[in-house]
């Protein structure tokens, strides 16, 4: 008997729910559907099923008369229909409560300033962007490596015993052996690649002494300050690995290419403005920091260390290069006026800084060249940014073969080995060392 109930009251709420299905658009509908098979059931649409969404009530506008005061309740403590709510002063607890936290106005805070500042942090995607990093450090671009760097990379005195296989397993390992699964996300194996391949090149401490002068630091934090016309700019925040030296690295370019930068024109996007795409605050402080106290042992930078993790990138390749020239001139920045002063000047010695970055197969290289403090104007010296970009270092690390029509298409394994990227990627850790 309970069987066929139950079975009567399934039929009868399915059949409803076909009514309501069918019916919902309809502009009569809006009802409540009741039934009563064994009890009382209430079905019911929203006004989600007509994509309807209800007003907001407006709020009460209170009119006050000059010279009258208004009668409320305050006296009574409970609200009185037909009299005005009272308004009380705020209540000062007398210490702190994070709870109940209010924020003074940004006009009342003591780093208030009324010209803005323009901040370019880790998160920063600029729009046009190598050449807007350019214009923001008034740098010229130089396609390639420097020759001296390059000269490091093809010198064999400068490889690794059995170079190309300890790569190739350090690939593996990051790519293939340290999973089981179809695709490995890249906040695992990313790190692990960069970790595997700073660890190869460690191994030359042995016959290169310098190497041991170095150590490499996580989540520093920067912030470096300059004007550039009449807007203040920064370059703020943690942004990477840090490879820290003892000693500085060598100037690249001479005095003659640094003076024929000064003949050479900045190139504008007009009408996009300079300033597109950077944070904009008025609360600000203009700090000068490299992140390490003065008496650190390792105080020049040596190479910046970025990695762009996730299936779904932050920042396309062109955005990630304005990212790495942008930290190499903060970090050359920062040194520079600890160095010399904040006084904007051309550098005596000029400061140079290094960058690699890679999402676990295709890797990018910057060098910074500081030669200037003096970022104001447009005329005058410039400092100099080498790029070579999109350079893999493999084209395949597969756990499984990729079979399309009963083809391989893909092998498994590691497929499209690129050596010349990793003698980069050498040259860049070996350099002033050598």
């Amino acid at each position: 008997m309970l069987v066929k109930m139950f079975k009567a009251t399934v039929q009868r709420v399915s059949t409803s729910a076909l009514k309501i299905s069918q019916n919902r658009k309809s502009e009569n509908f809006h009802s409540v559907l009741i039934m009563i098979p064994h009890g009382r059931c209430c079905l019911s649409t929203s006004s989600c099923l007509y994509g309807k969404i209800l007003p907001r009530k407006k709020p009460r506008v209170v009119h006050e008369i000059a010279g009258l005061e208004p009668i409320t309740y305050a006296d009574r403590m409970h609200f009185v229909p037909g009299l005005a709510k009272p308004k009380f002063p705020p209540w000062e607890r007398g210490w702190k409560e994070p709870n109940h936290y209010q924020s003074p106005k940004l006009e009342d805070m003591p780093l208030y300033k009324d010209k803005p500042c323009y901040i370019f942090n880790q998160r920063t995607n600029v729009l046009e962007g190598v050449r807007q990093a350019l214009w923001l450090s008034k740098s010229v671009l130089i396609k390639g490596f420097p020759d001296q760097i390059l000269t490091l990379a093809e010198d064999p005195a400068n490889q690794i015993e059995n170079q190309d296989e300890r790569v190739q397993n350090a690939i593996k390992s990051s790519r293939l052996w340290d999973t089981t699964e179809h695709r490995p996300p890249r906040e695992r194996f990313c790190p692990s690649l960069l970790n595997g391949l700073l660890h190869l090149c460690g191994g030359l401490q042995v016959t290169h002494p310098e190497l041991a002068k170095r150590i490499l630091a996580e989540k520093y934090s920067l912030a470096a300050t300059w004007r550039r016309g009449e807007d203040v700019f920064q370059v703020r925040g943690q942004n990477g690995w840090l490879l820290n030296s003892m000693t500085p690295l060598p100037v690249l370019a001479g005095q003659e290419q640094i003076q024929s930068t000064a003949d050479q024109a900045l190139e504008t996007f007009y009408p996009i403005a300079p300033t597109i795409d950077l944070q904009n605050t008025h609360v600000y402080q203009e700090k000068n920091d490299t992140g390490f106290r003065e008496d650190y042992p390792y105080p020049h930078a040596h190479t910046l260390f970025l990695m762009e993790m996730g299936n779904a990138p932050k920042l396309l390749p062109e955005q990630l290069r304005a990212k790495m020239v942008m930290f190499t001139f903060g970090n050359a920045l920062a040194r520079a006026q600890a160095l010399y002063g904040k006084e904007p000047s051309v550098l005596e010695k000029p400061i140079v800084v290094q960058s690699v970055a890679t999402n676990g197969r295709l890797f990018q290289f910057v060098v910074f060249q500081l030669n200037t403090t003096d970022l104001q104007s447009d005329s005058g010296v410039k400092n100099l940014v080498w790029v070579d970009e999109d350079q893999p270092l493999y084209e395949f690390a597969k756990v499984k073969p990729l079979i399309k029509k009963k083809v391989v298409q893909v092998p498994a394994g590691l497929s499209g080995y690129q050596p010349d990227t990793f003698k980069k990627f050498l040259a860049l850790y070996l350099h002033g060392a050598v």
